[in-house]
């Protein structure tokens, strides 16, 4: 898994890997994925939409949404994350509506759209990289991809679906004390039913996707504030320092202060490198 614009807080992110489970998540980013090999399933909500290699696929902004890998084959895609502030004057549409089917298949996408993605591909690993051209590409991509897809209002998916309706309400309530018998009488809908929609469809338990999110709020904390690490724990809803630490170094392979001099100096080697440019 080779990163082609290494920089995740960048305005402009793109990344070529192995294609896997993900669990649903959303995000304020357009994200558009190119196949190169294989298939996946990508899933809006409670439906599946198949790709295929030379597939694309537009995901606006705050839409929920999950991939599944049911095949032994290997499958890439090459992953491009959008920040709203290069959306121009898409932004607006993309904060209402959502597509009725994200997939654009290979015999209907356009030329110019094609030539896009390839160039930002080909620009991400040069070393001197240039922002101008590169919204310019993005607002190709954009264009000739909205084009191509039917819109519908974002609340039309939203407000009955059960996977909108789990995601929302942990990502609401992540920081305070939650469990899965809460989650089920604040939503109304029965504990066993919630508990096959974790396993189903986000691929793990409550308790597991939970620390997910909670780790997620962590990691951004340690590389963006210098918040006391204890003070990080108890604000992300961890019930102790001990179970943290755990699941962090489960996950991260590190310790939260190895993380974030890990990160810091990252940061640091890839300012300079601009700076020297």
């Amino acid at each position: 898994m080779i990163p082609i614009y290494k920089e995740q807080k960048e305005k402009l992110y793109l990344i070529c890997k192995n294609s896997r489970h993900e669990p649903p998540h959303l995000h304020r980013s357009t994200e558009i994925i190119y196949i190169t090999q294989g298939e996946i399933e990508l899933g809006i909500g409670q439906e599946f939409f198949h790709m295929e290699q030379g597939d694309l696929a537009v995901i606006f902004p705050d839409v929920i949404h999950h991939c599944q890998v049911f095949t032994r084959e290997e499958s890439k895609a090459c992953y491009l994350w959008v920040a709203p502030v290069l959306s121009g004057n898409f932004e607006n549409i993309m904060q209402k509506y959502c597509p009725k089917n994200p997939v654009i298949k290979r015999t209907h996408i356009h030329n110019e759209c094609l030539q896009a993605m390839e160039c930002l591909i080909k620009d991400g690993k040069e070393k001197d990289r240039n922002s101008i051209v590169e919204q310019a590409y993005v607002q190709i991509l954009l264009a000739r991809s909205i084009e191509r897809i039917q819109l519908i209002e974002k609340n039309e998916i939203e407000e009955q679906d059960i996977i909108y309706q789990v995601v929302a309400h942990i990502a609401k309530n992540f920081r305070e004390e939650i469990s899965l018998e809460s989650m089920s009488g604040a939503l109304g809908i029965n504990k066993y039913s919630l508990s096959r929609v974790f396993s189903k469809v986000f691929h793990s338990n409550f308790k597991q996707y939970l620390n997910e999110q909670r780790l997620n709020y962590v990691s951004n904390l340690l590389e963006c504030t210098d918040k006391n690490i204890t003070e990080i724990c108890m604000d992300a809803g961890f019930e102790s320092q001990r179970t943290f630490n755990r699941v962090f170094h489960d996950r991260f392979k590190m310790t939260p202060r190895e993380y974030r001099k890990f990160y810091q100096e990252q940061h640091l080697v890839g300012s300079k490198k601009n700076i020297g440019k």
